[in-house]
């Protein structure tokens, strides 16, 4: 019986992590480092030092992860970061 329990875990886990979306901060020449980490924190929630973290990311390697989950929450979180220039993608 313990077995059957880890096997129903195991595919209770592959759905949730199959349900993620990734919005993905691109890197560009227009914004400020200290914009781009005012606006993860103002619409991502992050905080300073995830923010700043992040847009070191960005800067060095050309893009990054910035907040994971379904896609009916990250929509509209895309939406403001497009919105205050940023270059973003949800995937």
């Amino acid at each position: 019986m313990a077995t059957i329990e880890k096997i129903q875990e195991s595919t209770l886990t592959l759905e949730e992590v199959g349900t993620q979306n990734e919005i993905v901060l691109y890197n560009d020449d227009v914004n400020t480092f200290d914009h781009v980490i005012e606006t993860l924190i103002h619409v991502c929630q992050h905080t300073s030092e995830q923010a700043e973290q992040c847009a070191i990311l960005v800067h060095y390697t050309g893009k990054c992860t910035v907040k994971t989950g379904p896609f009916e929450k990250l929509k509209p979180q895309c939406l403001q970061l497009l919105d205050a220039g940023l270059s973003a993608e949800l995937i």
